[in-house]
Formats: structure tokens, C-alpha cells, sequence
């Protein structure tokens, strides 16, 4: 089967598009967030923040490059 022949008509494959990218900012800025977030707190003398939240911060990042694998499979140029 060809990328041409998924089964979604243009229009489809848009919004499908348009929804993934929408996913992957918001889940950037999240990212952005926790780390400013962790920034203050471990400047601040939390130690014990760090690690939960670089955890938390590569489960971001697999779901964007789990999301991005998607995009790439759905928009082939």
C-alpha cells in the first residue's frame, strides 16, 4: 500500500496533521514549563525535584517522537 492509498482523502490527512502538530507544541511548551519549573526549584535548594522531572521530561519527548513517526508517515513528501 502506498502513502497515497491510507484511506484518507486530502482533507483527512489535513486535520490529521494539523491535530499531531498541535499535540507536539503543546507538548513542547509543557516541556518548557517543566523545565523552567525544576530551574527554580532546584536553584531554589530543591534537590530532590530533579530526577522525577527529567523523568517526566523524557516521557515528553518519547510521545513527541512517537507523535513526529506518525506525522512522517502520514504526510510523505
Amino acid at each position: 500500500m502506498s502513502p497515497a492509498d491510507d484511506g484518507h482523502t486530502p482533507d483527512q490527512r489535513g486535520i490529521l496533521l494539523d491535530g499531531i502538530l498541535f499535540l507536539v507544541g503543546l507538548i513542547l511548551m509543557l516541556q518548557l514549563w517543566l523545565l523552567t519549573a525544576t530551574m527554580e526549584a532546584f536553584l531554589g535548594g530543591d534537590l530532590e525535584i530533579a530526577w522525577p522531572a527529567a523523568l517526566a521530561s523524557l516521557a515528553c519527548q518519547a510521545l513527541n517522537l512517537g507523535l513526529w513517526r506518525i506525522l512522517g508517515a502520514l504526510d510523505p513528501r
